[in-house]
């Protein structure tokens, strides 16, 4: 079988990612059930959280929508391929670019194109700063000093999977409703 079936009974083939089958319930609905740090935070705490709060972060810092839907979804390839840690995807040379399609295929749905490369580094700074944060907090180590730079106040916290996925939803739709004016 070289396909998974979706929450929403989608059979999608994650190593060639058609765009007409990206469901934003599907990638809420994981998301909201995919445990950051591979569980070993102190409490249960989800990838559609940190991806919450990383658009909420573009937002504070006045970046434009595309970079708080980029936010919003850097982390939706692993509604398909799981959430890897960065030490293992980096012994895993054919994962990345299999990451990569996907994510591109996400942008392509939802952004119309991929974000260019000022975008990118937007995005991924935030999500550094973020992790930055949470492991000060959730974990307790103090990775470096990057979460001083975190503008919005957000504090990682345990949270309802279905509220999680309600506001990974609503968020979506509101920036979705603004990107297209």
């Amino acid at each position: 079988m070289s396909y998974i079936t979706t929450y929403s009974g989608i059979h999608f083939t994650p190593t060639d990612p058609d765009p007409s089958q990206i469901e934003i319930r599907d990638i809420a609905h994981s998301l909201s059930l995919l445990c950051r740090a591979n569980g070993h935070f102190k409490y249960f705490y989800t990838v559609a959280q940190h991806s919450l709060a990383c658009a909420l972060e573009a937002k504070a810092r006045n970046h434009s929508v595309r970079v708080q839907l980029g936010c919003l979804l850097h982390d939706a390839a692993e509604a398909y391929v799981s959430d890897v840690t960065r030490p293992i995807k980096a012994l895993l040379p054919e994962y990345l670019p299999i990451e990569d399609r996907l994510f591109d295929a996400i942008m392509e749905k939802y952004l119309g194109s991929g974000l260019t490369e000022d975008e990118r580094e937007k995005v991924f700074e935030i999500d550094d700063d973020m992790l930055s944060l949470e492991f000060l907090e959730i974990m307790p180590e103090k990775l470096n000093d990057r979460y001083r730079k975190l503008q919005a106040e957000i504090r990682p916290h345990r949270e309802d999977e279905k509220d999680v996925e309600r506001q990974f939803l609503e968020l979506f739709e509101n920036l979705m409703k603004e990107k297209n004016g």
